[in-house]
C-alpha cells in the first residue's frame, strides 16, 4: 500500500501532499491530479492554534509563510450582537486565569462574580487583552513573570497558502498530474477505487486514494446508485445548524489590523471579517428559508471596511459530513468529508486532523478493517463536537428575529444539552476523548453567551474571598504588564514584511 493518489487540490490537497511527502518514507510515492479549470470554495482564511503544530511539522519558517501567504495574527473570535444587539464577547485562545489548586480557573471567578468583585471573564485572558489592545508577540515579553506568551494562530490568504504547499510538496517528490477527471474504474467485488480516467484517456492507478474534489466527493460518495452503489450517504444536519448559503467578497483593507476574526450576527444568520495584510475577507452565512439572496447580498455589502475588490459569490452548502469519512480504500478530506459552517474557524483544523489520524493508521500490506472504523469513530467524534459548540451559539442567542426565535425553540443534541445542563448547575465542564475544545474555550462561549451557573464548585471557598480577590488581581496585573510590553500588531507585521527579526 504505498501509491497513494490525492485528487484534487486546493487547501485541502496540498496540505495532504505536503504532509504525506514530508514524513513518509521513500518508498512511497505520493502524486495529485488537479485542473486548472476548476475553481476552489477558497474563503476559508481564518485559523485556529493548531495550525502551528502542522506547518511546524512541515518545518516552515514563520515570517516566510506570513510574507508569502500575506498573513495576520489571529488571537482569538469577537462575536457580536449574538446575545442582544449591543452585546459583544470574544471567544479567545489560551488560558482563562491560571490554574490553582484541583478546581480550574472560573470556578474562583464565579465566586467573586457572586460577589461582585470580578471583571468579565476575559479580561483574565492575555490573548484577548492583546488583541483588544492591538498588540502581539510571539515571544513572552516578561518571562520573569508567570504565564507565558500569548496563544495565536493566523489568517491568511487560502490560495496562497496552497501555492506555497505545493511549492513544497513538489521539491519533496509529490508529482502533480493537471487534468479533470472524467470516470472512476473501481473493483467490481471489493468497490475499491483502482483508477481514475482523465480527459486525456490516461488512467492513473493506486493503492489509496484521498479524495479532496470538494462538495462532489467524487470517490467517497462510492458506485453511483445505478451502478448498485451510494452506499456512504451524507448524513444531513440541517436541523442543528439551517444556513444553507454564503456570500463571500473581499474588500479595502483599514489600519490597524486587527488581531482577531470578527462574528457579527445578523437577521438570519452572521457576517465573517478577516483581516489580511492586503485586505479583508468578508462572508455573510445564512439561511435561504428566512432571508433571499439578494437581502443577504446588500446587507454584506453595507457593512463592510472598505471598497469592495472582488464581486461577490455566493456558495451553496449542506451542512453535514459523510457516514463513513474512509470507505474502502478512499480517505475524504476537506469539503469532500463533510461541512461545518466556518464559525469557530474549523475548516482547515479538519483536514489537518484528518491527515494527522490517517498517518497514525496507515496501512502496510492491507487496510484493516478495524483501522477504518478507528478513523471513522474518531472523526465522527470530532466532527459532531464542533457541531455542538456551533449549535451552542445558536440556542444560546437573545435576538428578536424569527430566525433567533426559531434557533432558540429548535431542539438541541442531547450530547450538548448534558454539558449545558452540568455547567448551569454548578459550573463544571469536562473534556471528552481529546475532542478539539478544551474548557476554556467552553466556558468564554457559555458565559459569552449568557449561561451563568447558579452555583461553583465548593472549593473555591477554602482560600477566603480576600485571597480569591488578590489572586484574581495578580492575574490582571500580569496580564497589563506584558501586554504592555508587546509591539503593535502593525509593527509586527511591518517587521515581518521587512524580514527582519520580529520585535
Amino acid at each position: 500500500m504505498t501509491r497513494i493518489l490525492i485528487v484534487g487540490g486546493g487547501t485541502a490537497g496540498w496540505m495532504a501532499a505536503a504532509a504525506l511527502g514530508r514524513i513518509l518514507t521513500p518508498e512511497y510515492t505520493v502524486a495529485l491530479i488537479e485542473s486548472d479549470a476548476i475553481g476552489t470554495v477558497g474563503v476559508g482564511e481564518a485559523t485556529i492554534p493548531q495550525i502551528l503544530l502542522f506547518n511546524g511539522v512541515l518545518g516552515i519558517d514563520e515570517a516566510e509563510f506570513l510574507r508569502a501567504t500575506k498573513g495576520t495574527i489571529k488571537l482569538g473570535i469577537e462575536f457580536a450582537g449574538w446575545g442582544s444587539a449591543d452585546s459583544r464577547y470574544m471567544h479567545a485562545f489560551g488560558y482563562v486565569g491560571r490554574e490553582l489548586g484541583l478546581i480550574p480557573f472560573h470556578h474562583y471567578w464565579l465566586h467573586a462574580k457572586a460577589r461582585g468583585t470580578a471583571k468579565d471573564l476575559g479580561a483574565y485572558n492575555m490573548s484577548q487583552a492583546a488583541a483588544y489592545a492591538g498588540k502581539f508577540s510571539p515571544k513572552d515579553p516578561l518571562p520573569q513573570m508567570p504565564m507565558g506568551a500569548p496563544a495565536y494562530a493566523y489568517h491568511f490568504d487560502a490560495g496562497l497558502y496552497a501555492q506555497m504547499l505545493r511549492g513544497f510538496a513538489e521539491k519533496l517528490g509529490v508529482v502533480r498530474h493537471e487534468g479533470r477527471i472524467v470516470g472512476v474504474e473501481r473493483d467490481g467485488e471489493t468497490g475499491d477505487v483502482r483508477a481514475v480516467r482523465l480527459d486525456d484517456d490516461r488512467a492513473l492507478s493506486a493503492d489509496i486514494f484521498i479524495d479532496c474534489t470538494g462538495f462532489r466527493g467524487m470517490l467517497i460518495e462510492g458506485a453511483p446508485k445505478e451502478d448498485g452503489g451510494g452506499d456512504n450517504p451524507y448524513l444531513d444536519w440541517r436541523s442543528h445548524l439551517p444556513c444553507d448559503r454564503a456570500i463571500a467578497v473581499q474588500c479595502e483593507g483599514v489600519a490597524p489590523i486587527t488581531p482577531y476574526t470578527r462574528s457579527t450576527a445578523r437577521a438570519a444568520g452572521w457576517q465573517w471579517r478577516i483581516p489580511l495584510q492586503h485586505r479583508i475577507g468578508n462572508g455573510h452565512v445564512f439561511c435561504s428559508d428566512y432571508m433571499d439572496e439578494d437581502t443577504a447580498r446588500n446587507v454584506l455589502l453595507a457593512n463592510l471596511d472598505g471598497k469592495p475588490t472582488t464581486d461577490p459569490r455566493t456558495i451553496h452548502f449542506t451542512t453535514g459530513r459523510r457516514t463513513r469519512l474512509w470507505d474502502r480504500n478512499v480517505v475524504s478530506l476537506g469539503l469532500a468529508s463533510g461541512f461545518l459552517e466556518p464559525l469557530e474557524s474549523t475548516s482547515i483544523h479538519l483536514i489537518q486532523s484528518s491527515i494527522k489520524h490517517f498517518i497514525d493508521l496507515l496501512p502496510t500490506a492491507a487496510i484493516a478493517r478495524a483501522d477504518r472504523d478507528r478513523f471513522n469513530r474518531q472523526m465522527a467524534f470530532e466532527f459532531e463536537t464542533i457541531r455542538d459548540f456551533i449549535v451552542l451559539h445558536y440556542w444560546a442567542n437573545g435576538r428578536d428575529e424569527p430566525f433567533w426565535q426559531d434557533r432558540r425553540a429548535a431542539a438541541v443534541p442531547d450530547s450538548l444539552m448534558e454539558r449545558v445542563e452540568l455547567f448551569r448547575a454548578h459550573g463544571r465542564l469536562y473534556r471528552y476523548n481529546e475532542e478539539l475544545f478544551t474548557e476554556h474555550g467552553w466556558s468564554q462561549v457559555l458565559i459569552g453567551q449568557g449561561i451563568a451557573p447558579t452555583g461553583y464548585h465548593p472549593l473555591a471557598n477554602a482560600p477566603g474571598a480576600a485571597n480569591v480577590d488578590k489572586y484574581l488581581a495578580s492575574i490582571e496585573h500580569c496580564i497589563a504588564a506584558k501586554v504592555a510590553a508587546m509591539p503593535t500588531h502593525d509593527q509586527f507585521l511591518s517587521a515581518v514584511s521587512a524580514q527582519r527579526e520580529p520585535v
